[in-house]
C-alpha cells in the first residue's frame, strides 16, 4: 500500500514539485497540499496521512507552531524541509524538539536540475518514517512514558525532572462484573542482557541518526559539568548544521558542548560534536587522545562515519571504551561496535519502543553486540552511575 502525504509549503511551485516527484514514484501518493499550518491542521484531520512534509516559514502559522499543534490533536510523523544556514539550522532544531521527526534541505535548484539526488533522499526519507510505525514517537514526545528497559532498572542520583506539561496517558478503561478479562498476549521475548557494572573508561563514544537530534538532547542536558570521561557525539548531520546543534546543546547543558577541531585533545567533562561532512579519527598525542579530521573517503555514505570513529578509538582505548548507539536507519555503528567488542570494550543500544527508527540499534542488538540495552531516558542515568 502506498504511504499517503499531505506536502505543506506557501511556495506554489514547491508544492507543485514535491507532489510531482513523489506521485511518480510509485509507493508514494500525495493525498492532500496546503499552504500554511493553520491548513495542515485541518487536512490532516481529514486525510489522516501517513507523513507530512513541513515548510518552516510560511504565513497564517509556521511550520514550528503547526508541528506543535498536530503532536496534541493528530500526532503524525513530519519531515521538515529547511535552508542549509545557521538559522535554517536554528529553526529545523526547533521544530525537531516540537516533535518533527527529521529533515531535509529544501532546493529549489535540486528539485528542477537534472540530478535527482535530493529526490531520491526525499522519497527514501518519507519511506524511513513512515516505516517507523509510529505517529508519534517517545524520543521526540514530551508526554511520553519511558519504555521498560531489558535489565534492571538504574537508580538515578537525583529525580529524573519532568518536563513541563508532562501528562501521564489515558487511565485504564474500568471492567465491570460482567466482562470477562481479555487474555494476556503473551510477553515477548527479552535480550539476555545483564547490566554492566561501573567501571573506568577513557572515552564514551555515542552514534546517531535520524532522531538522534532530539535523542542527544535528553541525554545530554541532563549529564553533570564534572562528567569523568570527553565524550563525542557523531550525528549524521549536514556541515552547516553541527555548530549550531552544539551551541544549542551546550546552552542547554551544564555539560561543556563543543564542535571539536581538527588536532584538538579531547578532556574530561567535554561533550565533542563531529562536524557534518567530515570524517573523524581519534589518535593518540602522548597520554592524551586527540581527533584528526579529514574529508575521508567518498564512498563512505555517511560523513561522519560513526564506524569510522569508533574503529580508530577501539585501536587506541581497548576496553576503557564505551560505545552506545542510538535511534537512526541503516547499520552505521555496527561494525565499530563489533571492533569494539573485540578489544573488551563495552556497547550499549538503545530500546526498539523508544527509537524513532530502530534500524542503527537493531543492527548492533541483532549483532549480538549490545551488553546493554536501554530505553532513552535511561540513558543519563547508566552514563551517571556506570562511568568512573
Amino acid at each position: 500500500m502506498a504511504v499517503r502525504v499531505l506536502v505543506v509549503d506557501d511556495s506554489g511551485f514547491f508544492r507543485r514539485r514535491v507532489c510531482e516527484i513523489l506521485n511518480a514514484t510509485g509507493d508514494i501518493t500525495v493525498v492532500g497540499t496546503a499552504s500554511n499550518g493553520r491548513e495542515a491542521l485541518e487536512l490532516v484531520a481529514k486525510l489522516n496521512p501517513d507523513v507530512i512534509t513541513m515548510d518552516y516559514e510560511m504565513p497564517v502559522m509556521d511550520g514550528i507552531t503547526a508541528v506543535r499543534l498536530l503532536m496534541q490533536s493528530h500526532p503524525t510523523p513530519v519531515l521538515m524541509f529547511s535552508s542549509l544556514t545557521y538559522e535554517g539550522a536554528r529553526v529545523t532544531f526547533d521544530a525537531l524538539d516540537a516533535g518533527a521527526v527529521d529533515f531535509l534541505p529544501k532546493s529549489f535548484e535540486d528539485l528542477t536540475g537534472a540530478g535527482d539526488k535530493i529526490r531520491r533522499l526525499l522519497h527514501d526519507k518519507i519511506l524511513e518514517v513512515a516505516k517507523s510505525g509510529k505517529k508519534r514517537t517517545e524520543v521526540a514526545a514530551p508526554a511520553s512514558t519511558p519504555a521498560p528497559s531489558t535489565i534492571a532498572p538504574p537508580v538515578a542520583k537525583e529525580p529524573a525532572r519532568e518536563p513541563a506539561g508532562r501528562g501521564g496517558g489515558h487511565p485504564p478503561a474500568t471492567r465491570t462484573a460482567s466482562a470477562p478479562a481479555a487474555p494476556k498476549p503473551a510477553p515477548k521475548p527479552r535480550a539476555e542482557v545483564r547490566r554492566t557494572p561501573r567501571r573506568e573508561y577513557k572515552l564514551v563514544l555515542i552514534g546517531t541518526s535520524t532522531g538522534g537530534p532530539v535523542a542527544l538532547q535528553r541525554i545530554v542536558t541532563q549529564l553533570p559539568a564534572n562528567f569523568p570521561t570527553p565524550i563525542i557525539l557523531v550525528q549524521h548531520m549536514p556541515a552547516t548544521f553541527t555548530p549550531a546543534f552544539a551551541e544549542r546543546l551546550n546552552r542547554l547543558s551544564a555539560l561543556e558542548v563543543r564542535q571539536v577541531e581538527n588536532g584538538e585533545q579531547l578532556n574530561p567533562g567535554v561533550a565533542y560534536i563531529a562536524p557534518g561532512g567530515k570524517q573523524i579519527l581519534i589518535e593518540r598525542s602522548g597520554t592524551s587522545p586527540k581527533v584528526r579530521i579529514f574529508d575521508g573517503d567518498e564512498r563512505l555514505h555517511y560523513k561522519p562515519c560513526i564506524d569510522v570513529t569508533f574503529g580508530s578509538a577501539a585501536k587506541m582505548f581497548g576496553d576503557k571504551l564505551l560505545g552506545v548507539i542510538l535511534t537512526g536507519m541503516g547499520a552505521d555503528g555496527r561494525e565499530g561496535c563489533r571492533l569494539i567488542k573485540e578489544v573488551g570494550g563495552v556497547v550499549w543500544a538503545q530500546d526498539e519502543a523508544t527509537s524513532v527508527i530502530y534500524g542503527m540499534p537493531a543492527a548492533v542488538t541483532q549483532a549480538g553486540l549490545a551488553d546493554e540495552i536501554l530505553p532513552l531516558d535511561a540513558f543519563a542515568s547508566r552514563l551517571i552511575d556506570g562511568v568512573s
